[in-house]
């Protein structure tokens, strides 16, 4: 459980934190708050502040429905950003959330040290040969049915965990075969699964570090699996994204992908306080 992330060191013997940083207008919570790099600057010193060990900055939304952003707009979002993070915050760890190879290797140029892809190379097939020429760079590998565009219209599986899990040993495979040591499974809670399928996996989210032995990411913050059991809009939905953090803990979640990062952290904090007595 511990990932070289091109020279830091990331030990997930105990949870850790990824704070959401979205430069984009449209992202289903927090869309258009970091409007400037200079934003993103004092939001990534606040995260870092209350606890996060991962900043994940996305230039394209990814939200059911989102369109497409351009290659050269999603760069001109988060380069800049990477760049000035990187260099006010030397010892962070940077996270590039995008499914496109060229702006994962211009971000990791600029600083960032770990991949977060949505889309299991599926979207672009030269990401798994870059993840995999990069050392020491670990790679979210994440589920999703159908793409943003699509996933959300009629998802269906016979077994959803079981495909899941199908899924992962598939491609965890592939990228070792591509040279990828470190893997991160993220099973993609929200991207092509009903509020059913949601819960099932987040029920039975230990399965998948039992059987692959590697460390899993949820990241369930304000989305609709909340939101629509609750009848709330995402601003109101901190509430039951504490309280389902507590229970991804308790299934084996290594990395809490969160929103509100000071909240998350007094999960960890109780949770490791349950785990003494």
């Amino acid at each position: 459980m511990l990932l070289n992330c091109r020279g830091r060191l990331l030990d997930l013997s105990r949870p850790a934190l990824m704070g959401i940083l979205n430069l984009t207008p449209d992202s289903f919570y927090d869309g258009g708050r970091l409007d400037s790099t200079e934003a993103a600057l004092r939001q990534a010193e606040k995260m870092l502040s209350e606890g996060a060990a991962i900043l994940d900055i996305g230039g394209a939304s990814t939200r059911p429905g989102s369109k497409e952003v351009p290659e050269a707009e999603e760069l001109k979002r988060v380069l800049p950003a990477i760049t000035a993070i990187h260099g006010g915050f030397p010892e962070a760890v940077i996270s590039i959330d995008t499914w496109r190879a060229r702006v994962a290797r211009e971000a990791l140029d600029a600083g960032a040290s770990l991949i977060n892809d949505i889309s299991a190379g599926k979207l672009d097939a030269e990401m798994y040969p870059l993840a995999g020429a990069l050392p020491a760079t670990p790679y979210i590998l994440m589920h999703m049915q159908g793409t943003p565009q699509t996933m959300q219209q009629n998802p269906v599986y016979g077994d959803v965990v079981q495909e899941v899990l199908d899924f992962f040993i598939r491609e965890v495979s592939q990228l070792r075969s591509f040279g990828v040591n470190d893997i991160i499974l993220d099973p993609g809670f929200g991207f092509g699964k009903t509020v059913a399928h949601n819960f099932q996996l987040l029920r039975h989210l230990h399965v998948f570090e039992r059987v692959l032995g590697l460390p899993v990411l949820a990241g369930i913050s304000r989305k609709s699996m909340i939101c629509k059991v609750l009848q709330a809009k995402p601003e109101h939905a901190l509430n039951g994204t504490t309280a389902l953090h507590m229970v991804a803990l308790q299934q084996g979640a290594r990395i809490l992908r969160v929103h509100d990062v000071q909240e998350a952290s007094e999960v960890i904090r109780l949770w490791e306080t349950l785990q003494t007595v």
